[in-house]
This record gives C-alpha cells, sequence and structure tokens, in this order.
C-alpha cells in the first residue's frame, strides 16, 4: 500500500499514534519534495496539539538521523559528546571539549550559530582569526585520530529532514513543541555518531523552556530516545536565569573560556562545566565515580593540558594560536560604555534574555539566516546577582561599534538590571541529573 501523506496527517489530527513504517516513508517523501509546506505545516500543528508518545518520538528522530549522511566513530571507542538547548552567555563547550579530550576521551562535536537571543559555538570560535568550522568529513576524522578534539559544524548532507522542518517551526508557531525539539536535537546527535551523550538542559529567563518541569520533560524524553537508539545519555538540568559566566558576546566568551583554562574563571561557568565534563568521562568510561573523575579533571586544568589541548585544536583547524597569550588577535568594538550601580545594595537580578536580546540588537546574533554577525560587540560583568554593591560600582560593561546605540543599550540596561536593599535568594545553578 503506497503512502499518502494527506493520511499521515489526518492520523495525527484525529491524535493518533503513527507507526515506524509510517514516520520513515512520510521523512523520505520530506526529502525527496513530494510534501508541500502546507502539508508539512499541518502535520506540524497537528503534532504541536495532539503530541507523540514516546515510541513516535523515537521513531521520528531515528528516521530523520538517517534521512543523510551518518558518522561512524566505531574506531573511537572511548567518545562522547554534549548538546546545549540554548543560553545566554554559555560557552562551556569551548571549556569542556578540551577539557575531556585532555581526559583521553575523544570528542567530535558537531555545534550550530546562533539562535535568537542565544549565542553559538561556531560563531564565537569563527572570531579567532583564521578558525574553520567547515571541516570535511575525512578532516573531521583525521583530526580526531591526531588530538582527539574537534568542534564543526554539521555537513549540509547531515539530517537534510530537519533542516525542512526546522525552517517551518519559526512560521508554524510550534517551536516549543517538545516532541518536535527533542527529535530535532537527538537526530543530530545520533547522525554525529557519538556513543555517550550528555545533554545540558537549559531553564529559565535566558532559556527556550522557562518552565523547569517542561524542560525535566523534555530532558527525560531526549535520554530515552537516546537509549532506544543504542546510545548512552544523561542531562544536565541547569538555570539560565542569569548570563553564564563573566561575559556575553563572541570575542569576549573566548576570552574568557581562554582565561577559564588558564584558571581564572567565574564560579558558575566552572562549576556547570566541571559538571558536564565529569558527566562525559563517566559515560565514556563506563565509572560511576563522579567525584574521584571531577578530581581528575581539576588538576588537568590547573597542569595546563586542557588549554594545550584548546591550542592543538585551534591550530588543527586553521586558527591563530597566537590568541592563547594575544587576545589583541581577537576582534574589539570601538566603544565602551559602563553600567554603573545607582545605589547601594544588592544586584537581585539581571535578566538574561533581555542581555541576550541586547547583544544581537548591538550586532552580535541574527535576526535572519544570513545576518552577518559583528563578533566584537558584547558584555563584561563585574558583578553578579547576589553581589553587594556600592553607588558608583561598575556592574557591566558594553562594547558596542555605533556611537548612536549608547541610549537604547543605557534604557536597556536599566530595566534589566534590578538592584534592592535585600540580597537574593541563591538559584541553584544545575537542579538536577537524568
Amino acid at each position: 500500500m503506497s503512502f499518502k501523506v494527506i493520511d499521515f496527517i489526518e492520523c495525527k489530527k484525529l491524535g493518533r499514534e503513527h507507526n515506524p513504517q509510517q514516520t520513515s516513508e512520510f521523512v523520505k517523501s520530506l526529502v525527496r519534495g513530494e510534501v508541500l509546506d502546507y502539508q508539512i505545516s499541518a502535520w506540524l500543528m497537528a503534532v504541536c496539539l495532539k503530541g507523540m508518545s514516546l515510541n513516535e518520538i523515537t521513531a521520528l528522530t531515528k528516521a530523520m538521523a538517517e534521512s543523510g549522511m551518518m558518522f561512524v566513530l566505531s574506531e573511537f571507542e572511548n567518545n562522547a559528546d554534549k548538546h546545549s538547548t540554548g543560553g545566554v552567555g554559555d560557552k562551556t563547550t569551548l571549556i569542556v571539549a578540551p577539557l575531556v579530550s585532555a581526559a583521553g576521551v575523544t570528542v567530535i562535536k558537531f555545534s550550530g550559530r546562533s539562535l535568537d537571543f542565544t549565542g553559538g559555538t561556531l560563531d564565537k570560535l569563527e572570531s579567532i582569526p583564521g578558525f574553520r568550522t567547515d571541516l570535511k568529513p575525512e578532516e573531521i576524522i583525521k583530526q580526531a585520530r591526531k588530538i582527539g578534539c574537534v568542534i564543526a559544524g554539521a555537513s549540509s548532507d547531515m539530517v537534510p529532514a530537519d533542516k525542512i522542518l526546522y525552517a517551518l517551526r519559526d512560521a508554524t508557531c510550534t517551536v516549543d513543541s517538545v516532541p518536535l525539539i527533542a527529535s530535532s536535537v537527538m537526530s543530530k546527535k545520533i547522525a554525529g555518531g557519538a556513543k555517550n551523550i550528555v545533554l545540558d538542559v537549559k531553564f529559565g529567563d535566558g532559556a527556550f523552556i522557562c518552565n523547569f518541569n517542561d524542560a525535566l520533560e523534555l530532558a527525560r524524553i531526549m535520554v530515552s530516545i537516546a537509549n532506544n537508539l543504542g546510545r548512552n545519555a544523561r542531562a544536565v538540568l541547569s538555570s539560565m536565569d542569569a548570563p553564564l559566566g563573566k561575559s556575553v558576546g563572541n570575542a569576549l566568551e573566548v576570552m574568557e573560556a581562554i582565561d577559564a583554562l588558564k584558571g581564572n574563571y567565574a564560579d558558575d561557568l566552572m562549576e556547570l562545566s566541571l559538571i558536564l565534563a565529569s558527566e562525559m568521562v563517566s559515560l565514556a568510561r563506563g565509572d560511576s565515580d563522579i567525584s574521584s573523575i571531577k578530581k581528575e579533571l581539576e588538576i588537568l586544568l590547573k597542569t595546563g593540558k586542557a588549554l594545550e589541548k584548546f591550542e592543538a585544536m585551534i591550530k588543527e583547524q586553521g586558527g591563530d594560536a597566537r590568541v592563547i597569550d594575544d587576545y589583541g588577535i581577537l576582534p574589539h568594538a570601538s566603544f565602551r560604555f559602563s553600567f554603573n550601580a545607582s545605589m547601594m545594595g544588592f544586584v537581585r537580578k539581571i535578566k538574561a534574555r533581555e542581555m541576550g536580546n541586547l547583544v544581537r540588537k548591538l550586532g552580535g546574533g541574527r535576526f535572519k539566516k544570513d545576518d552577518v554577525i559583528n563578533p566584537s560587540v558584547g558584555l563584561s560583568f563585574f558583578k553578579k546577582p547576589g553581589d553587594k554593591v556600592s553607588e558608583g560600582d561598575r556592574i557591566v560593561d558594553v562594547h558596542y561599534n555605533k556611537a548612536n546605540e549608547k541610549d537604547i543599550i543605557e534604557s536597556t540596561l536599566m530595566s534589566a538590571i534590578e538592584i534592592g536593599e535585600t540580597k537574593p535568594e541563591r538559584v541553584e545553578l544545575v537542579r538536577e541529573i537524568i
């Protein structure tokens, strides 16, 4: 019996369950260009309204992963990957990948670009002069064999089905559908070939999923998908109510990541990085002694082994490795504006989403897919939520390139940064690990 897309749409419209064969045929039809945009849109909305079972999501993920080229990493028995659902100031990959690799675990990571108010790992790395993220498959494998650490963009023929669905999700208001998020994320991880996957699932003001319970549901589903498809996975649920670390913006975050690898780090950034790295090593080795692994990773940081691995990766991918010791090589903005405390008290809130959107407006992110990013703009924080301040204390510096942007910068910071007389309750950075 031939596949009919209209029957597939109606099945979900009525709340019925797709069988794996139907799902496979639908995805193949998508990639062949046989399904019209309005039909895809109708199905996306039906999924958003009616939901999908775990079996359906697993089948969709598998079909999407198999819709294009799949990496086979069987020669790298000891490999691991990580994925973040997106945050503001989240440069953990730049720390975690070389750190885990220094511990003897091969890291081949396919990363993404900025999306909405969140930053993208590829954009950050490309602020290093010469750094290449568009590696060919044979280059990725060669580099993995040589130094055990690669961060690259997915090739155009990986998971083409996801690209088709992703392009229509924003236009159809189905971006926040958990089944669609889960299948999109996990199809790329499965196609990337990683045997062990750690997921940083963020919740809060600066995350795509604000509510913790929704993030928890997504985390559980993604871990289950991985397990169902023969992969090991853990999910770390981390708060994104304030920017992570001391900076937001591409070149500034590269500087901060290098500083962190040298031992000069913001506590929240290193806390999360060590948790993610420990979970990756734990999965790759089959070793449940997280405490011992964390101590080992701390030694690799102190001895400079992780920094050496990052430097080696920069060299292998064509970047100017002098950046390790000379931040002047990175792009710098023309102007700097300091926002200071207007009263004595405590920093009660720094709204992550507004900070991310500000950097985006200054040119550090994209509004359209083909927008060119300015890597020099961004924010440097001198105070974090909970810190005590006196009147006139510097809270954040804004790096920008157009003199007429000062007014919008100041008005944004006035509304996004709250100072009060009482210290806010401490927000736990990592709430749960699945």
